[in-house]
């Protein structure tokens, strides 16, 4: 599908008032995208197991204006608080999507939204909330045109939550979702994600995520700022083109269930966005010295125990244990015995793959 085919020409009815919820999970990249293009264009693809438990809830009340506003007319509420410092970022989003979602002017618009993971626990909240909002949004185009298939639904949500966060494209459905024009996927597009399109071993279907708390501070880097450096990095090329050689050797790897060039593929994955950020101009380390002495702990125990667990990490400090779930019992022992020390309060979330997003 192209850009244009997300324009609506009109719409078959009117629409006074109503209410939609949707809850939308986050998710971990396997391999990462860093760096962007305009209008939220990656600049390489990418591809993402969806979580199941860390998830953001929005309900969207909307009533239509008498006239039609200059303005976006929109209030905004964050566990039941009033939040306008979160308001910018929506009034960018909706500047993003206006062309797309033309209706927005129309209505008053009441957001509420919340978290099921708790709120600064490092768990990036961007894909989630942004992917919950976007399918709330759809969900009032479809009752503006309700001869929407399910499956334009999807891409477009896909491709407006893009438009709010990168990331948040890839939590519109699961288990995995792959993101990025790739010249081996087919209908992969840098628009929005889609379903992953090839065969896909039993192993990878149960996956477990446990998240390692390890810093619950604020970012000292944003995530824009982050992607921005990539243009002109001196490894940039070389980075974008190792990310379509791991998504082509993923592959074979989801299809087999080969878990030692799966566990290579993504720490590698993981240890390659952390270079970036230390080799760009300027540069950052968003690793703390926890986040190290867990990744050598887990390469220990997957050493002395065989045991197939690895970890990944997001532009930040928290560690993302990733094992099958045939291994949980003993994963999760081990997490608690010798993890739990290095995380901040001792805090940790477990996770596993998930289905994507739900209508509430």
């Amino acid at each position: 599908m192209r850009e244009q085919d997300f324009i609506p020409v009109g719409y078959k009815k009117s629409v006074q008032s109503g209410k939609v919820t949707w809850q939308s999970p986050s998710n971990i990249a396997l391999v990462k995208y860093w760096g962007k293009k305009e209008n939220q264009i990656p600049a390489n693809p990418s591809v993402s197991f969806t979580l199941k438990n860390c998830k953001t809830i929005t309900t969207l009340e909307f009533q239509k204006k008498e006239t039609r506003g200059e303005d976006f007319d929109f209030e905004l509420f964050f566990e039941g608080n009033k939040k306008d410092d979160f308001k910018p970022k929506i009034t960018k989003f909706f500047e993003r999507i206006e062309k797309y979602s033309p209706f927005l002017k129309d209505y008053k618009l009441i957001i509420q939204t919340e978290n099921t993971f708790p709120h600064s626990s490092g768990i990036a909240s961007s894909a989630s909330g942004m992917s919950a909002l976007a399918l709330c949004l759809m969900s009032l185009e479809k009752q503006l045109n309700p001869e929407l298939t399910e499956d334009y639904f999807l891409k477009k949500a896909s491709f407006l939550a893009r438009l709010g966060s990168g990331s948040a494209c890839r939590s519109i459905e699961g288990e995995l979702i792959e993101w990025g024009k790739h010249e081996s996927t087919a209908g992969s597009s840098d628009l929005f994600g889609i379903k992953y399109p090839y065969k896909v071993h039993e192993v990878f279907k149960t996956y477990q995520d446990t998240i390692l708390l390890v810093d619950k501070g604020q970012k000292q880097v944003s995530s824009t700022l982050g992607h921005n450096l990539m243009h002109g990095h001196p490894f940039a090329e070389a980075r974008f083109e190792q990310a379509h050689a791991n998504l082509e050797k993923l592959q074979v790897v989801f299809e087999t269930g080969n878990l030692p060039d799966f566990i290579n593929i993504v720490e590698s994955e993981a240890l390659s966005l952390h270079a970036m950020m230390m080799s760009s101009e300027p540069y950052f380390i968003l690793m703390k010295p926890n986040t190290l002495e867990i990744i050598n702990k887990i390469w220990q125990y997957r050493e002395t125990t065989g045991v197939p667990v690895c970890f990944t990490l997001d532009a930040g400090a928290n560690v993302h244990v990733l094992y099958p779930e045939e291994h949980k019992e003993e994963v999760l022992a081990f997490i608690k015995n010798e993890l739990v020390a290095y995380c901040e309060k001792g805090q940790y979330i477990c996770d596993s793959i998930g289905k994507g997003a739900e209508k509430l």
